[in-house]
């Protein structure tokens, strides 16, 4: 059976309490807007590894209801016009016998559950699988993704031989945590059997191969379709030179694949997509690619599917990154949302005022917009610091959130959340959350972690999984958040204050807000340490090196040798724009190098690192330990993954993750002995 906790139940004291907590990830609504699908992840009933389902939720509030189960979980719930619901799924096809075959295929199936009732079905197993999966509002047009060789006859060919080899000839060569190639990601057309054709309950629908000649075009896909089902407006990257990229918007003729580049510039990106509701629109959001002088700038546009008429701003003054457009059910409007101030709300740009307005004004994190059919109402998930993912209504006149009811959406917390705020060295306002534990007062002064975010253009403005600051709470410390330059929601030059400073100018900022957390009564300035992952490790890196005020320090996949690391990250296009070539641009790698610093650290490091980190490969830690190891300048302990990524995901290895940081913080922040945690 799989163990869930109740809610309003306190679970941060208990790992196996907190890992077995259901874990809302996505939601989608029906097309009539009485009911929403939503992706949960539960433990498995073995607990090595978190399976998603797909649960109903009531849009009147009413208790939630799971709707499918297996060992393999389902995902990715989309609607068609009729309430026939989508997903896809591993799982073994119910006439599949027990499904534990030696030739049993493990990729994911498009599977529909019937609008009135009864068993889901297999509708479309494409050789490569489902990867992603795109409905028509107003037709049964159905877009997935697949990957696919240019001859399918090589899929079998090289697993009966036994070959897993990839002769790359263009990049990227991977993404994230996993490898590119060679099967190459298209999209597949999805339609009913023609008429005459049998008409069975277990008939498989037809797909049809719109983009044969993708490449990497479509490696990471964003896909939208038209309402009436006869188009798809997709991002497409064009790649120059070998090494440079843009993503183009394009649109596909679903009837004849015939594509249509809408928007194309080698110094911009489009992505989002979202048709409107008569179909003559776009919305999406255009990227400007950062140079070495200037960060990147987001905004969105409208433009006619037609291609007529250029593009329009919708953003205007709006100094924030929109993300996530969609479309108000009457046209008139976008909502999207944007980082704002350590939030994450909801906007609305209205067409023919041209005007920005916030929707909603508390300090949630909103995404997975769904407007309801009579556009009075928007149903998201909300999340917060203090409060995880969960489906809510928004009134979208008078901005009111009435939570819905679903799975482990309800917390006590081991404390409170409040914020801080100061001035930096340069004059400019600074914030940041803190998370304070029960118990803390200037009678019970407590113990201070600051935390530092990765991006490192991002904010904290949302709950984490992962890195959870109220697991840290129940071991009696605070937490601190701070957005320092670089950080979004706080308009482009603040992110421009740190462009070319990654080390010194959020370092300060760092610095000013934990002096102004330290002068709390109820913080004890004597036992700080520090934590972050990915650029927040970068962070810690340039920390340990440049003061020697906190008690320990934990890097998490930490950038170390920057002329090393933007070589062989995945993504080193990105990264070279703004760095410039090592090799004749030395000066942002010498200046913002924190390996350059090694000789100064004095501080405990935990170094901690995913050998599947393809974003900063783990030979960043590999040269981090052997420096520290050395020069023999401070105690360090290495936590090595052999088969997780930038990210620690299986409940046993995140649990030891939290150990293994418990006992590095207890020992050198809180004076106890070290215990080295029962599985390492």
């Amino acid at each position: 059976m799989v163990r869930i906790v109740p809610s309003a139940t306190n679970p941060f004291h208990k790992l196996s309490d907190y890992a077995a907590v259901p874990r809302v990830t996505g939601l989608r609504s029906s097309p009539d807007g009485s009911w929403l699908a939503a992706s949960v992840q539960t433990l498995s009933s073995d607990g090595k590894k978190y399976v998603t389902s797909i649960w109903r939720i009531d849009a009147n509030g009413g208790a939630p209801r799971r709707l499918t189960r297996s060992a393999e979980g389902e995902g990715s719930p989309r609607f068609l016009p009729d309430g026939s619901l989508l997903f896809t799924s591993k799982r073994p096809a119910p006439d599949a016998g027990d499904g534990s075959g030696a030739d049993r295929d493990e990729s994911a199936a498009l599977w529909l559950l019937p609008a009135g009732g009864g068993e889901a079905r297999i509708i479309a197993s494409p050789p490569g699988g489902v990867s992603g999966l795109e409905t028509a509002a107003d037709a049964p047009g159905i877009v997935v993704v697949s990957p696919a060789f240019e001859d399918e006859r090589l899929r079998k060919e090289r697993k009966d031989a036994g070959v897993t080899a990839i002769l790359h000839e263009t990049v990227p060569v991977r993404y994230w945590d996993h490898d590119l190639g060679p099967a190459e990601p298209r999209l597949f057309a999805v339609s009913p059997p023609q008429e005459g054709a049998p008409d069975t309950e277990d008939a498989r629908f037809e797909t049809r191969d719109l983009t044969p000649d993708a490449g990497r075009a479509l490696f990471e896909p964003s896909v939208a379709l038209s309402p009436d089902g006869t188009l798809a407006a997709a991002s497409w990257w064009r790649w120059r030179d070998g090494v440079q990229a843009n993503r183009e918007l394009v649109l596909i003729d679903l009837a004849t694949g015939k594509r249509t580049v809408l928007l194309s510039d080698p110094e911009l990106d489009y992505a989002s997509p979202a048709f409107s509701p008569d179909g003559l629109h776009l919305a999406c959001v255009r990227s400007a690619h950062p140079t070495a002088e200037e960060p990147d700038d987001h905004t969105l546009v409208l433009l006619n599917t037609d291609g007529s008429g250029g593009t329009r701003d919708l953003a205007g003054d709006l100094d924030r990154w929109p993300a996530s457009p969609g479309w108000d059910p009457r046209g008139r409007g976008v909502y999207f949302t944007a980082d704002d101030g350590g939030r994450h709300p909801v906007f609305l740009a209205e067409i023919a005022a041209g005007t920005v307005s916030k929707v909603t004004a508390d300090h949630g994190h909103y995404s997975d917009l769904n407007p309801s059919p009579d556009g009075t109402a928007l149903f998201a998930l909300r999340s917060a610091v203090d409060a995880p993912p969960a489906p809510v209504r928004v009134d979208v006149a008078a901005g009111e959130v009435t939570p819905l009811e679903a799975p482990g959406a309800r917390l006590a917390l081991p404390g409170r959340l409040t914020e801080i705020a100061t001035t930096a060295d340069d004059g400019h306002p600074l914030r940041g959350w803190l998370v304070l534990p029960d118990g803390a007062t200037p009678e019970n002064r407590v113990p201070l972690l600051l935390w530092v975010h990765g991006g490192p253009m991002g904010s904290w403005n949302s709950w984490s999984w992962r890195w959870n600051p109220w697991l840290m709470a129940a071991k009696g410390y605070a937490v601190l958040l701070p957005d320092p330059a670089l950080s979004t929601g706080y308009g482009r030059a603040f992110v421009a204050r740190g462009y070319h400073q990654w080390g010194e100018r959020p370092f300060n900022d760092v610095m000013a807000v934990t002096d102004a957390a330290v002068r709390r009564e109820d913080i004890d300035e004597s036992r700080t340490g520090m934590m972050g992952g990915s650029y927040g490790g970068y962070m810690a890196n340039w920390i340990a090196g440049h003061t020697g005020r906190f008690k320990a320090i934990v890097s998490h996949a930490g950038l170390w040798a920057l002329d090393q690391m933007l070589a062989v990250t995945d993504v080193p296009h990105m990264f070279y724009r703004q760095f410039g070539d090592p090799l004749t641009e030395p000066r942002m790698f010498t200046e913002n190098s924190p390996h350059l610093h090694a000789g100064q650290i004095t501080t405990p490091m935990l170094v901690i690192h995913g050998n599947r980190d393809y974003r900063v490969p783990v030979t960043e830690a590999f040269r981090l330990w052997w420096d520290l190891n050395r020069l023999h300048l401070a105690e360090a302990k290495f936590l090595y993954f052999p088969d997780e990524n930038h990210w620690i995901l299986t409940p046993g290895n995140a649990a030891v993750w939290y150990e293994t940081v418990f006992a590095f913080l207890a020992q050198h922040v809180l004076g106890e002995p070290w215990r080295r945690p029962a599985l390492l």
